[in-house]
């Protein structure tokens, strides 16, 4: 199926060209979303009777997009999930809530901008894109992390693993304190020497 392009579309083509796509992603993409019109003669000829007009609120939509990215790039927002030990998340992050965050954030991102490189169902920093507009997209970070303390962490650059590694350590080195105070008490009990003077009473022996 043809379809003419009304704006740019990731790899497909510009705004103008004709392309060859299939019929499912024409009608349940490009065309009930205004980005394309099937390529009959009519609608060649109101694009190019609208091609000035077009590519006008074009720009004007590019140069606001590119505002917006140059203060939502490499933003992190903090997700607050419930997970396992591991770090398995009991469900998944989705654009949704990227968007929900990042609206909370102060910025306008619709989650039909909002692109998962692969489903989040682990705790951790993971990035996602944001196209602003076919021509500007940039990056964020969502901090998955059960609690804000852990999220802080993360953010510092510990994993769940190290974080899961120093309280085993941690938990390691108590014990440890306190079979050495055990035994440290014991010596003490050992050393005391105890003597009994011609009167029978029991001293103790000064160290």
């Amino acid at each position: 199926m043809q379809v003419i392009l009304l704006e740019r579309v990731a790899k497909l083509g510009q705004m103008g060209e004709v392309v060859e796509v299939k019929p499912g992603y024409a009608r349940n993409f490009l065309l009930p979303q205004g980005k394309a019109l099937t390529a009959s003669q009519a609608n060649i000829a109101q694009f190019d009777a609208q091609k000035a007009q077009l590519e006008a609120r074009n720009l004007e939509t590019k140069k606001e997009a590119e505002a917006l990215a140059e203060k939502l790039a490499g933003q992190q927002f903090v997700v607050i999930r419930s997970a396992s030990d591991s770090g398995a998340l009991y469900g998944s992050v989705t654009p949704r809530d990227a968007s929900d965050v990042a609206t909370e954030g102060g910025f306008t991102v619709d989650k039909k901008q909002i692109f998962v490189k692969a489903p989040i169902k682990e705790l951790g920093l993971h990035d996602v894109e944001v196209r602003l507009h076919p021509e500007v997209e940039v990056e964020i970070t969502l901090n998955v992390a059960r609690s804000e303390e852990e999220a802080a962490l993360q953010a510092s650059g510990k994993s769940i693993q190290d974080l899961a590694a120093e309280e085993e350590a941690e938990a390691d080195f108590e014990i440890a304190e306190l079979f050495e105070d055990i035994g440290a008490a014991t010596e003490e009990d050992e050393d005391l020497a105890v003597a009994v003077d011609e009167s029978g009473e029991t001293v103790e022996q000064p160290e």
